[in-house]
């Protein structure tokens, strides 16, 4: 974590200690995430979610991720009645076995009824063939899941969209997906 000094160090802490009502209206600070932050998991986890956040907050369009070396690799990836995780784009040049917060391999997207995309989540991937480890990759306090049938490991967070589920579920039942665009994962 990047040390803060001097006065941003000491502004940051001065407004993350301000009472909610001094929060202007329409700041999306990222500790400000309900259903999301707090997660429930620990402080440090809390800490990394608000990271993957701040990170992603560039991506809220479907054209920064694409701008940034991030391509839609799926359509709507939905698992009835479980959920769906929604579209994914995948940046290829961060598929290796280093997992970074301010680097997931995919940003989760949903499309909305206006055909606009909303940012959900991220997911963390780590080839299977690349990792040699006999221990799962981990980030987030969290273990990978293994999936041979797409050769992954991987993990999913919804750092933008509260899942009922969890915060690390693989399916979150709020997100829908348009019947005719969708496939099974």
């Amino acid at each position: 974590m990047r040390k803060l000094s001097g006065l941003n160090g000491f502004l940051l802490v001065i407004i993350a200690l301000m009472p909610a009502p001094f929060a202007q209206a329409g700041d999306k600070d990222a500790s400000q995430a309900p259903g999301i932050l707090p997660s429930g998991y620990s402080d440090a986890v809390d800490r990394d979610v608000m990271k993957v956040r701040e990170a992603t907050a560039k991506f809220k369009t479907t054209e920064a991720a694409e701008a940034a070396g991030y391509k839609r690799v799926t359509d709507c990836v939905e698992y009835k009645p479980h959920g769906a995780m929604g579209y994914h784009f995948q940046n290829n040049s961060l598929l290796d076995t280093t997992l970074d917060l301010e680097h997931p391999e995919v940003l989760v997207y949903e499309k909305m009824p206006d055909g606009s995309f909303q940012l959900n989540g991220v997911e963390f991937l780590v080839p299977i063939s690349a990792w040699k480890s006999p221990e799962p990759p981990r980030i987030l306090g969290q273990a990978l899941t293994k999936a041979d049938s797409i050769g992954f490991w991987f993990l999913h967070v919804w750092t933008w969209k509260p899942s009922p589920t969890g915060l690390f579920a693989p399916w979150n039942p709020d997100v829908k997906c348009d019947a005719a665009a969708s496939m099974n994962h």
